[in-house]
C-alpha cells in the first residue's frame, strides 16, 4: 500500500543523504506532494530532478499514486 512512510522511504533509501518532505494533497491517500533536497540534483534540469523521482515508483506513478508533485532543490537552492 501507498503511503506517506512508503514514499518517504523509498527517496530517502534511493537517494541517500536526501532530505524529504511528504505529504497528502487530498486526503484520499492518492495525490501526494514531496520535497527533496539533496546534492545529487547539482547540475541536473528540474525535469531531471522529476524524472529521478518519478523513477523510483514506476507503475505506482498514474496507479496508486494517482498525483505526484515535486519540489526537487539541491541543499545551496533557496526553497520557496
Amino acid at each position: 500500500m501507498i503511503n506517506l512512510q512508503y514514499i518517504k522511504t523509498t527517496i530517502e533509501t534511493k537517494i541517500p543523504n536526501s532530505t524529504v518532505e511528504v505529504s497528502d494533497m487530498t486526503g484520499t491517500g492518492d495525490h501526494f506532494q514531496v520535497m527533496v533536497i539533496s546534492d545529487l540534483f547539482e547540475g541536473k534540469t528540474p525535469i531531471e530532478r522529476h524524472r529521478m523521482i518519478y523513477d523510483l515508483f514506476g507503475k505506482d506513478v498514474g496507479g496508486a499514486i494517482h498525483a505526484l508533485s515535486i519540489k526537487a532543490y539541491t541543499p545551496n537552492q533557496t526553497i520557496s
